[in-house]
């Protein structure tokens, strides 16, 4: 509606400019022809008295009338004039005032007059029929409101199609997220035109599109991950059951088996706990801002790998770090929690007494300091290579050792939240490869 009026009142404007310019330019025409006569007239009789001085003045036939104009209203014209003399003219005549034109009617004729200084105390009134002027104006005003009629009518017809067309990626885009938000269903799309009329619009349902494909990935890894967090916390959770109803019986077991029982409920629900709390971290995408501090990775490194060596006494662990500090901004708990798993991730992996290596860089212009892990394990299958980081997921190496397939995907959702890059590959010779680039 605002385009169609917007239009609207261009073309009506367009019209009344129109109008204006053809009615002027048709009294300019009529003005000239007036001055020219004047000046005819002044040329031919230039003395002469008050009255009529050339032309009919009765009924305004052509030529033009001309009528000379006393100043002093005493004076009477040898003929009676018939046309108007107002007191303007006879300040022409005494020279107080400037030629001037006005719209006059004779003998029930429309007519335009001239009144201009003649003589000293005289003035001269020229007159011409406007009829044919004022029937050309008329007939332009009456095309021209037809004009705007059609305009009008244009601009609406038009501004209603252009709205439709125009604006139909809008109604979809708005019927598309009425049907989301009625049916939960992210898997919806916006139809797009064909490539090649692409426009700002198009523009807008590409990117509703990318956003509702990202808002669908999402939805579906959450119910993946509480799919996977059902399926991994059933059987420690069916586990611990059996054995409290087996404590809830003591009085019926052995010693020993009361100290089995209660070793093993302990264990199971030391392993819930820890599944618990990395659902959770994994549940936060960023680290809190409050948090952030500038680490020393040197420092950081150093004290993940003694508390590595303390839980994995039967494996080596050989560290090279630079001299100079490696500092970094981040959260120091987080980033021990990634190193943590990474180095127990080498060390569930390391035959015995091969070493998992540790290398800190401290980095150089344009790229930023690196850390790397290395085992001397079976390595990494190129089939499981590409989801080595996927929660909850174990490669067939892995099924049979202790672990929740969740260290390596908070790993990298660390790395991530401290604007790092976590990698995983085979090593050459064998063994896994992690890199940690910041």
């Amino acid at each position: 509606m605002s385009v169609t009026a917007a239009v609207a009142l261009v073309a009506l404007g367009v019209c009344a400019a129109a109008f204006l310019v053809v009615r002027a330019a048709l009294y300019e025409q009529l003005d000239l022809t007036l001055t020219q006569s004047a000046r005819l007239a002044a040329q031919r009789e230039p003395g002469a008295g008050p009255g009529v001085l050339a032309g009919e003045c009765r009924f305004l036939a052509a030529p033009a009338c001309a009528e000379v104009v006393s100043a002093d209203p005493a004076k009477k014209p040898t003929e009676p004039g018939r046309l108007p003399v107002a007191p303007a003219a006879r300040e022409v005549a005494e020279g107080k005032r400037a030629p001037y034109y006005t719209n006059i009617t004779v003998a029930g004729y429309p007519a335009r007059m001239l009144t201009t200084d003649y003589a000293k105390g005289r003035a001269l009134q020229v007159a011409l029929r406007a009829d044919t002027v004022e029937d050309g104006i008329e007939e332009a005003a009456r095309w021209l409101v037809l004009t705007a009629v059609v305009g009008v009518l244009l601009a609406a017809l038009l501004g209603h199609w252009v709205s439709r067309t125009g604006l139909a990626p809008v109604a979809r885009l708005t019927a598309t997220a009425e049907r989301i938000a009625a049916t939960r269903d992210a898997r919806h799309r916006i139809e797009l035109p064909p490539p090649g009329r692409e426009d700002e619009i198009t523009r807008l349902a590409t990117s509703f599109n990318t956003m509702l494909g990202e808002l669908e990935q999402s939805v579906a890894a959450q119910r993946q991950l509480v799919a996977d967090a059902s399926h991994e916390l059933r059987t420690p959770l069916t586990a611990l059951r059996t054995n409290a109803e087996l404590l809830a019986r003591a009085d019926r077991l052995t010693p020993e088996q009361r100290e089995r029982a209660s070793a093993a409920l302990g264990r199971q629900l030391r392993e819930v706990t820890g599944l618990v709390n990395d659902l959770i971290e994994l549940a936060r995408d960023e680290e809190p801002q409050p948090l952030v501090e500038q680490v020393s990775v040197g420092a950081l490194v150093e004290h993940c790998v003694q508390s590595a060596r303390a839980h994995w006494p039967a494996v080596p662990f050989h560290l090279r770090a630079p001299a100079e500090p490696v500092v970094v901004p981040g959260v120091p708990a987080r980033l021990s929690r990634l190193l943590g798993n990474l180095l127990d991730n080498a060390a569930k992996f390391s035959r015995d007494g091969l070493p998992v290596e540790v290398d800190l860089v401290a980095g150089g212009p344009g790229r930023g300091p690196e850390l790397s892990v290395r085992d001397h394990g079976p390595g990494i299958a190129p089939e499981d290579l590409p989801h080595v980081f996927d929660r909850f997921y174990r490669a067939g190496a892995a099924r049979a050792l202790p672990g929740s397939g969740l260290g390596l995907a908070m790993a990298r959702q660390i790395a991530r939240a401290h604007s790092a890059e976590l990698t995983a590959e085979a090593a050459p010779g064998g063994g896994a490869l992690f890199r940690l680039t910041f």
